[in-house]
């Protein structure tokens, strides 16, 4: 059974720091899916949730290097599955081994390989406000546990 909680955003400084806010929740081993159209967030939300993880220095999106690792309190991997064309190109990576107890992991554009993604994964879906296109709509769904 899923829970579901929502947040509304109005800048790119309030996702950065609502990533923050819910950086306190997640652990290591945690897997977490952004999904969302182009220019909603993803970065903004990834780079707070790193920021509240003690993630020092620049996060930077890896839409051509496919994954980016970065240590601080915990080792945060940080996916960009944009320009990925199937689950092969990740597997050849490594994909199964950045899903370890010990680290974070982040995958923006997630819902295209929801597939390979663990079963508990939170994911984050993120829409545009029909009203106000400077508001973000953030609906989280977890897994009870």
């Amino acid at each position: 059974m899923e829970a579901i909680r929502q947040y509304r955003t109005n800048s790119e400084e309030e996702t950065f720091e609502l990533g923050k806010k819910l950086s306190q929740e997640i652990k290591p081993g945690q897997a977490i899916s952004l999904e969302g159209d182009l220019g909603t967030g993803k970065t903004a939300m990834t780079k707070g949730i790193a920021a509240g993880l003690g993630i020092k220095g620049p996060i930077t999106s890896p839409t051509f290097t496919i994954v980016n690792t970065y240590e601080g309190d915990v080792t945060f991997h940080h996916f960009d599955v944009y320009r990925v064309d199937d689950a092969d190109e990740l597997y050849a990576i490594g994909w199964d081994e950045y899903f370890s107890d010990d680290a974070v992991t982040v995958v923006e554009w997630g819902d295209r390989v929801i597939d390979i993604l663990p079963p508990d994964t939170i994911r984050i879906k993120i829409t545009r406000d029909s009203t106000n296109p400077d508001t973000r709509i953030f609906n989280i769904e977890r897994q009870d546990t």
